[in-house]
Formats: C-alpha cells, structure tokens, sequence
C-alpha cells in the first residue's frame, strides 16, 4: 500500500448552518447550505466506493469552517500532528479533532508554538513533504513540523505558495507515486523538479486541488479539459461539484482527512 494515495480511511464532517459565515479571501457570494449538504454526501459516497471506512463526524455549529477537517491535522502512517492554523477562528477545531484521531492512530503529536500551520498547505509524495509557507502557515510552523516528522523519518521541503493562493494545495495536488497536478503558475516556482506534472488547462486553475483516493481521483466538477486530460493519462475521474465549497476557497482534499 503506498500510504501516499491509498487509504484505508478517511474523516469527514458534516457541514453546519454556520457555513453562511465561513471565512474566504474573496466574496464570491454566500453558500448555499442545502446544495452543499448534497455535494458533501457526494463525496462521501465517493470515498465509500472504495471500500475505505469513512467516519462521518457530525456538524459543528460554532465553528463555521469546520467541514474543512483537513487543516486541522496531518495523518502519517506513524502518526498524527494536529495542527496550529493561521485563522484564529478556527483554532478550537483541532481540539475537537483530536479524539477521533486517537482512536486511529498510534500516537499523536501537537504543533504547540507560537507558529502556525494548516493542512492545506501539506503536501506528501513518496520522498519528502512539501510545505507551502502562505497566509496560513508560517516559517515557524514550518520548522515546527519539520522537527516533529524526522523522528519519523520524513523530510521536509519549504516551499512558497503564490501571492493570492490561500493555500499550497490550492493550486496543486498528487496523483500518484511521482505524479502532481498543478497550475503553471505553482510549477513555474521550480518546486516540482524531479515529479512528472500534469497542467491544470488554461482558464480552469481552480481545479487544481483533487485527491487521489484509492482507485479514483476525486475532482471538482466543471473542468471538462483537465478531465479529459486527467482520462486520458489513465486516470479514473469522479466529479464532484464544489460550487459551494469554492465560494469558502475550498476543494476536494479539504473536505477529508485520509489515511
């Protein structure tokens, strides 16, 4: 099992009525609950069809971004690290998250200085793990992680997130074994060298974030060219709409936790 992109679970949480009030870097406009509790269920049922076990958390009313469990924690095969995250609104998330984690996983780690760090801006492939430093996620956060995974055997890699970008993984995500998505304007950085890249197509950046689970590449719905190219690279593509969780600057890897 390459614990990259197979998984043999996954964490979700249900989104709540406070979703209206959930933070984004630009307004787009507000989300429609109703719409986003069917894309949610869609997703989740997608993740199910693998045949991983999916722990549906329930909604969090105080706590409007909480369906973006992904920020909350990193999930390693020795381990989790919850989290610090750069909004202070979401800070009690991790706290909630935690629990859970501690059912699964042998042991769990805190992010506990005064730096901050967001899932979204973890990547890990098969050789290192890409940290992109943004609006969320410092350099003292950064080094913080770093610290904490090479009792593990995990390397590091700073890298930097484009101005606008809220996080890394906004604009990129893994495919497979050396094998990233990403937008031409991430790329450009040079922090893909050595990792064969698939370009997100002209105009349709916003899908850059997808996730590999198991046999499926979950991706937001909408994005005809980079689905066909996505295909045609062998890969099997479920879509997913995101038109709501988009207006939050959210995607298909914030919506889990995987492992």
């Amino acid at each position: 099992m390459n614990p990259t992109f197979e998984f043999s679970r996954a964490v979700t949480r249900r989104p709540s009525a406070a979703i209206v009030d959930g933070l984004r870097a630009n307004d787009i406009g507000t989300p429609d609950l109703n719409q986003m509790l069917k894309d949610h269920a869609h997703y989740v049922a997608t993740l199910k069809e693998t045949n991983a076990e999916v722990i549906e958390l329930p909604a969090l009313d105080d706590f409007a971004d909480a369906t973006f469990v992904e920020d909350t924690a990193l999930v390693l095969p020795q381990g989790a690290i919850m989290m610090r995250p750069g909004a202070a609104s979401r800070m009690g998330e991790v706290a909630l998250m935690q629990p859970t984690l501690q059912k699964y996983c042998k042991e769990v780690r805190h992010i506990t200085g005064s730096g901050h760090i967001e899932g979204g801006d973890i990547l890990v492939t098969g050789r290192e793990i890409l940290v992109g430093r943004s609006d969320r996620t410092d350099a003292l956060g950064v080094s913080e992680l770093a610290s904490i995974v090479s009792d593990w055997g995990y390397d590091v890699r700073e890298v930097f997130t484009p101005e606008g970008v809220l996080h890394f993984k906004t604009d990129c995500s893994l495919l497979g074994e050396n094998t990233i998505l990403t937008t031409k304007r991430l790329a450009a950085s040079g922090c893909f060298e050595g990792y064969d890249l698939i370009y997100t197509a002209e105009g349709e950046e916003a899908c850059a974030n997808t996730i590999r689970f198991n046999q499926f590449v979950l991706m937001p719905a909408g994005f005809p060219k980079t689905a066909s190219v996505l295909a045609d690279a062998g890969f099997l593509v479920r879509e997913i709409n995101n038109s709501e969780c988009a207006k939050l600057d959210g995607g298909m890897s914030c919506l889990s936790l995987r492992f």
